[in-house]
């Protein structure tokens, strides 16, 4: 753990209170207005020396921390890409101080295309695995033996079971399967897609593999769930298009908060 990340979690609890934070959650493209329903303390990225900017549409840089769903929780509106500056180890601070803060565990949500014919745009889909397809790895230059961190079970089963649960509570289909990490910014060719689904992926997006590592290797048990908004290249003739993302992020968002709300509650 870092001294710059015990110093921002101490200029946190000076803003937000004491009481240890139990989960973190990292929203996606889209997904932001979650953060509004948590009953706390907003702080704006700006305010968090060495914080990412987020400087993405569709993200929400700031940090809420309080209570949702009966659980105290610290939600990052908004995260960093690697397509953004190079750097796949750009949310190691944010992740460092959800951990000084107490945080045990980790949900992240995205915007991903499916490469499935039966998940479609508006679909949900819980990770059950991913492809480092980019081959980058944010615990490059970790000079310690903790970079060696093993990803047998990254998505954590029990968490997984538990978001199934209750999407089934909630009555909403659950769809699961690999996600597959392309860098960006530019959208996948046809090509490269068809090499993904041999490899075994169900979806593929621009973010999300970084975090899991990242919080691996701090110890947070981590489960994400992607938010289909696009068919991936060569799987229908739709323009994918960053606008067309964040436009149809949002079907999808409100089944997601229904089962974020309902995983929370049964944390209780």
């Amino acid at each position: 753990m870092s001294r710059n990340a015990e110093d921002l979690a101490a200029l946190v609890r000076e803003r937000a209170g004491d009481a240890p934070v139990r989960l973190g959650l990292i929203l996606g493209s889209g997904l932001g207005h979650l953060a509004d329903a948590v009953d706390g303390v907003a702080i704006d990225y700006t305010e968090l020396p060495g914080f990412p900017h987020a400087g993405v549409s569709g993200h929400n840089p700031r940090l809420v921390i309080g209570t949702l769903s009966g659980v105290r929780v610290a939600v990052l509106g908004g995260r960093s890409h690697y397509y953004e500056h190079g750097r796949a180890d750009a949310m190691r601070l944010p992740l460092e101080v959800l951990k000084a803060l107490g945080a045990e565990g980790l949900i992240l949500t995205n915007a991903a295309g499916s490469l499935s014919p039966e998940v479609r745009p508006g679909d949900l889909m819980l990770l059950s695995d991913h492809i480092n397809f980019s081959g980058l790895n944010p615990l490059i230059g970790e000079p310690t033996d903790a970079r060696f961190v093993p990803m047998t079970e990254a998505h954590d089963p029990a968490y997984r079971a538990a978001l199934r649960a209750a999407a089934q509570e909630e009555g909403l289909p659950l769809a699961e399967g690999v996600y597959a990490w392309y860098s960006g910014p530019s959208f996948e060719t046809p090509a490269e897609i068809r090499a993904i689904r041999i490899l075994g992926g169900d979806a593929v997006g621009m973010s999300t593999v970084p975090e899991v590592i990242l919080a691996r290797f701090l110890g947070l048990r981590v489960a994400a769930i992607s938010t289909i908004t696009n068919m991936a290249a060569g799987m229908s003739d739709e323009n994918i298009s960053h606008e067309h993302t964040k436009a149809m992020a949002p079907l999808g968002a409100v089944k997601l908060e229904r089962i974020l709300m309902r995983f929370l509650g049964g944390l209780v």
